[in-house]
């Protein structure tokens, strides 16, 4: 067994893929890429992953990228290592597939353009009424999210639907600490999401993923 794992530092979705490795209790090797010095189009990475995009996973001759197809393919292809990803029955895993595609499909879209605001425009160029509208569509995202809990995590046990929402989460605190000052991440929360933030923290594995640079900013 020879996992690698290609790693952009601060993608949510790179991130994704290292807390279901940790998870899964499986080695791996990190290599970390640097966006900013073109490192996802350089050749040798482009023919991993022609969409030059991370996380990119290799294990033997065999590579993968799309950070949900990752997972699937960990828990599919070690079932005996770890705890699943994918835990419980066929409707349990249902449940944890559904959210995953939730948090992709409505709650990534909701985020998106509050952290565009954030992070590619100039504090001079920011538009307070589209941070206020973005900020409310991700409360009510959240809100969502909150009522579907069905435990301590969003499935029940630990899963991957957990792993694919944190980062995206985790990146709301980010852009309040680097770019929106009065944005209140934690306010956005509920009650009951920001004790499941907490939980996901106090994972054993979770201080080994955080992105280095989110540590020293």
């Amino acid at each position: 067994m020879a996992l690698t794992l290609y790693y952009g530092s601060g993608s949510p979705y790179a991130w994704r893929a290292q807390l279901a490795l940790e998870h899964k209790a499986l080695p791996y090797e990190l290599k970390v890429l640097s966006f900013t010095a073109g490192d996802t189009r350089k050749p040798e990475f482009v023919a991993l992953n022609p969409r030059h995009q991370v996380p990119t996973l290799v294990d033997g001759d065999f590579v993968l990228y799309e950070s949900n197809a990752i997972m699937e393919y960990l828990d599919e292809a070690y079932p005996g290592r770890g705890a699943p990803l994918f835990p419980g029955d066929a409707q349990s895993r249902a449940i944890v597939r559904r959210l995953v595609l939730e948090v992709d499909n409505y709650f990534s879209k909701a985020t998106d353009p509050l952290l565009d605001q954030a992070f590619w425009k100039k504090p001079e160029e920011r538009d307070a009424q589209k941070i206020a509208e973005g900020r409310k569509s991700v409360v009510d995202e959240l809100v969502m999210f909150s009522k579907a809990m069905r435990g301590d995590y969003l499935a029940g046990p630990l899963s991957a639907a957990d792993f694919a929402f944190y980062p995206l989460v985790a990146f709301l605190y980010r852009a309040q600490k680097m770019k929106l000052p009065d944005l209140d991440a934690a306010g956005m929360l509920t009650p009951e999401l920001r004790a499941w933030k907490a939980r996901v923290e106090a994972l054993p594995f979770f201080e080994k993923t955080v992105p280095p640079h989110w540590k020293a900013s």
